[in-house]
């Protein structure tokens, strides 16, 4: 076994940990051209086993733990290598497309306040929060939708900074009683007590719709078939905002909400129609 052969290996275990965790970011993704396929496999790789260890790994030292990948990473990202096969995936994509570090410690950042910081107060703590955790991972990806076309890359940061916000928020709300109940964590300011009613549910809204409507107007312009796969996820996300908005608010902090596979498949066809007729 060369080193050629370890670092394509390690972008086949990025792929497999996308398809088991996430079915929807899996089907986006496969929709894009080849290498920039493999590469966002490697972000979502990193950004996954980070996760985990703030989220999952209950019983162990998560700090210590999430400490320990941050010194493999820094190691990986100066030696284009590591025995962390998913930190070899990501150095590599990193490299390849001259992701900015800052992004990458902001993004690790955040893990840590997920280890101690359980509230937040204000909306600027939540937009720092939201930044480093879903921000970022936007500004990555748009570094390989972009692929070393530096003009529209800035004119797009913006737009994919809101996709990330839409995103993460909806999947505050999407989680909220699992956050609440089993992590400890309320994110939302608005939310007082853990209780979510239909006037702060309100106000969250607007700030959701509010990212969704600006986000909207970067993936318009998003090069090949980039377009098409972020549109995916943009409308999965979206029916999702929809159908957690008709939820009832005691529901919501009683069960996850879901799209059912049914309507995912209506997503599919109408992105797919929307795509091929030019219409976004």
């Amino acid at each position: 076994m060369n080193v050629d052969f370890y670092i394509e290996n390690s972008y086949h275990i990025s792929k497999l940990i996308t398809k088991k965790y996430s079915t929807s970011f899996s089907l986006a993704t496969s929709l894009l051209e080849k290498e920039k396929k493999r590469a966002i496999y490697a972000v979502y790789g990193f950004v996954r086993l980070a996760d985990e260890i703030v989220d999952s790994l209950d019983g162990f030292d998560k700090a210590f733990l999430l400490n320990k990948l941050n010194d493999d990473l820094n190691y990986a990202l100066e030696n284009d290598i590591s025995t962390n096969t998913v930190l070899v995936a990501f150095a590599d994509t990193v490299k390849k497309y001259k992701i900015n570090h800052a992004l990458i410690k902001s993004f690790m950042d955040s893990m840590e306040y997920d280890l101690s910081k359980t509230t937040y107060d204000s909306h600027a703590d939540l937009d720092k929060y939201i930044y480093g955790s879903a921000n970022v991972v936007g500004l990555m990806c748009l570094k390989i939708f972009c692929n070393g076309e530096s003009c529209l890359y800035e004119s797009l940061e913006l737009p994919a900074q809101r996709l990330g916000s839409a995103f993460q928020k909806v999947n505050f709300l999407r989680d909220i009683k699992e956050d609440i109940q089993s992590l400890g964590r309320t994110y939302f300011p608005e939310i007082t007590e853990g209780e979510l009613n239909e006037e702060n549910i309100k106000h969250i809204e607007l700030s959701i719709k509010k990212d969704f409507d600006e986000a909207w107007v970067g993936i318009k312009q998003l090069p090949g078939r980039s377009k098409l796969a972020v549109a995916l996820a943009y409308y999965y996300y979206n029916g999702l905002f929809k159908k957690i908005l008709r939820t009832p608010p005691e529901k919501i902090m009683s069960k996850r909400i879901r799209i059912s596979n049914i309507r995912k498949y209506l997503i599919i066809l109408k992105t797919a129609f929307m795509y091929k007729a030019k219409l976004i």
